[in-house]
């Protein structure tokens, strides 16, 4: 049953530069979802699994090209913020490669601009900055209470049990345990709202930017269907993606991280949707540890479209 996956340990971590070079395709965990192969200084070559049927998973190429932009970035600086726009739809049967320009390599900041492009087309662009930590004292907003994980089911039991085969060939599953928590998909005063625990099925190495590309990927999964929570049940959740009746796709992402986190622990996704109009829709996230500590924020806009039959 998806969730009881054994956690594995990687004995020999690789290093962020250079994941996995050997890999040409996906390798079925989530640290070969991460992994490229490096062309040159500033040019990386990925595969993409699937999302959607015949579209590359938008997290996977957010988080590839964020693993890109760490490769150029040497030892200090960590990502704080990225900000993505999906130009077309990913082929998960073509390579991704990705061009990294270095924009600024300054004392405490340092900037990086990625264009992912498969053949002569952009599919996707990343701005993302990396800073020296800082031990400033801060604040943040309490997590809100809700059930352990271990007391949950999996978010996808009823889609594996009625569609095993469809579940089956659903990559996100296999290196991802989601487990639906209390407050799903509720409507209160025009917004909607849906809680997940989420983490690495798994273990993941040390460096911190593997767990932050770790957490780009994850980010991506159930996010865009929350703006539709008020007419329907998320597809991953009934039946599978792409059963929804509404025509959802992503057109930007943006993630801030604000403390460190390990994303093969435990980590409470509240995900709020408090407005749709023009054909689009608006979902926030905030990301928190089990100990409470909130450590990313997550933002996307998607497209909201009534799909054929709606």
């Amino acid at each position: 049953m998806p969730g009881d996956a054994t956690r594995t340990v990687d004995i020999e971590p690789p290093t962020v530069q250079d994941l996995r070079p050997e890999v040409a395709h996906p390798s079925g965990d989530l640290l070969g979802f991460l992994s490229l192969e490096q062309l040159d200084r500033n040019r990386f070559r990925g595969w993409c699994h699937a999302g959607l049927p015949l579209r590359a998973f938008g997290g996977q190429v957010a988080a590839q090209a964020l693993t890109a932009a760490g490769g150029t970035v040497g030892p200090g600086p960590r990502v704080h913020s990225l900000h993505g726009y999906f130009l077309r739809g990913g082929d998960p049967g073509r390579p991704v490669e990705y061009a990294v320009e270095r924009l600024r390599d300054g004392r405490s900041y340092v900037s990086r601009r990625v264009t992912a492009t498969q053949g002569d087309e952009v599919v996707f662009t990343l701005s993302a900055s990396f800073k020296l930590p800082e031990q400033i004292t801060g604040r943040q907003i309490a997590m809100p209470p809700t059930t352990p994980p271990e007391e949950l089911p999996s978010a996808f039991h009823t889609w594996a049990e009625h569609d095993p085969e469809g579940y089956g060939q659903f990559e996100m599953g296999r290196v991802l345990d989601v487990r639906v928590a209390p407050v799903t998909w509720a409507v209160r005063d025009g917004g909607t709202e849906q809680r997940l625990w989420i983490r690495a099925v798994d273990v993941l190495p040390d460096e911190p930017l593997v767990h932050m590309c770790a957490l780009t990927y994850a980010s991506d999964l159930m996010l865009a269907p929350v703006a539709a929570l008020d007419v329907e049940t998320p597809g991953p959740l009934r039946e599978g993606p792409g059963s929804s009746r509404h025509f959802l796709t992503s057109l930007d992402h943006a993630v801030w991280f604000h403390r460190p986190f390990r994303a093969d622990d435990w980590l409470l996704v509240v995900q709020r949707g408090p407005t749709t109009g023009d054909g689009r829709g608006l979902v926030h996230g905030g990301l928190w540890t089990r100990d409470g500590r909130l450590v990313a924020s997550v933002v996307q806009e998607t497209m909201l479209r009534p799909g054929r039959g709606s």
